[in-house]
C-alpha cells in the first residue's frame, strides 16, 4: 500500500512567482494520514529533529522510505525539470512550533529542492501558515499561503531569492521536511555544521529566557 500519491504530484501546477513551488492537497489521503500518524513520533518539545533522535511506528517508518526514495525523486525531478537521482537527502521532523519559529529565510545554499509534508487533521489559525514571499523583509507581500493541514504536500526550488516564513505561532504543528542535497561533500558538511549552531542557539535562548 502506496501512502504517498504520486499521482496527484503529475497532476499539481507547478507556481513560478515568487519563485519555483508547488503545492499538493490530499497527497495522503485522510485514511492513511489517519494511519500514520498513530504512528508518529511522540516528540515534547519544539524543533526540527533528527530520525535518529526520536522513536516511531512502522507505518511511520513506510512513509518515511517513500520520501526519500527514488519514485519520489522521480516524480519531483521531472516537475521542476532538474535530476534528483543522485541526489542525497536529509530529513527531519517536527511537532511542536514556538514563537520564534517562521521568520523569513531561505533555504541552506547546499538544498536544491525542499518537500515539505504536514501531518495537521485540520487547521484554523492565520499564524503558522507557510507564505511563499517576494521579498526578506515583509511578511505581508506573499504570492501564497500553505496552512499545515494534514495531507499536504509543498515542494519549492532553493535559491537566494525563495523567501518564505509564517506568523509566529505555539502549539502543535506536525510536519516532516526532506531536502535534495547537491551531491559535493563540501556542501552537505557546511549545512549540517550551521544546523547545529542553529539548534545550539535555540537551546540557549530557551534556557535564558524569562519563561524558562
Amino acid at each position: 500500500m502506496k501512502l504517498l500519491d504520486l499521482a496527484a504530484i503529475d497532476a499539481a501546477t507547478l507556481n513560478s512567482d515568487p519563485f519555483d513551488f508547488l503545492v499538493v492537497q490530499d497527497c495522503i489521503k485522510a485514511d492513511k494520514l489517519a494511519t500514520i500518524n498513530r504512528d508518529y513520533p511522540a516528540i515534547d518539545r519544539p524543533g526540527n529533529l533528527s530520525l535518529e533522535d526520536i522513536e516511531y511506528g512502522h507505518v511511520f517508518q513506510q512513509f518515511l522510505e517513500e520520501l526519500a526514495g527514488p519514485e519520489l525523486a522521480e516524480h519531483i525531478g521531472r516537475k521542476f525539470g532538474v535530476d534528483l537521482s543522485e541526489s542525497p537527502t536529509t530529513t527531519t521532523v517536527r511537532k511542536f512550533c514556538e514563537r520564534s519559529d517562521g521568520n523569513i529565510h531561505t533555504d541552506h545554499p547546499s538544498k536544491i529542492i525542499t518537500v515539505l509534508v504536514y501531518f495537521n487533521e485540520d487547521w484554523t489559525s492565520e499564524e503558522g501558515q507557510l507564505r511563499m514571499l517576494r521579498s526578506d523583509s515583509d511578511i505581508e507581500d506573499y504570492a501564497a499561503e500553505v496552512a499545515p493541514l494534514g495531507g499536504t504536500l509543498l515542494a519549492f526550488r532553493r535559491t537566494d531569492d525563495s523567501y518564505h516564513g509564517h506568523k509566529p505561532f505555539v502549539g502543535e504543528r506536525r510536519m516532516v521536511q526532506m531536502n535534495y542535497l547537491k551531491a559535493n561533500r563540501l556542501s552537505q558538511w557546511k549545512q549540517h555544521i550551521d544546523r547545529l549552531g542553529t539548534r545550539t542557539m535555540k537551546k540557549a535562548l530557551r534556557l535564558f529566557s524569562p519563561s524558562a
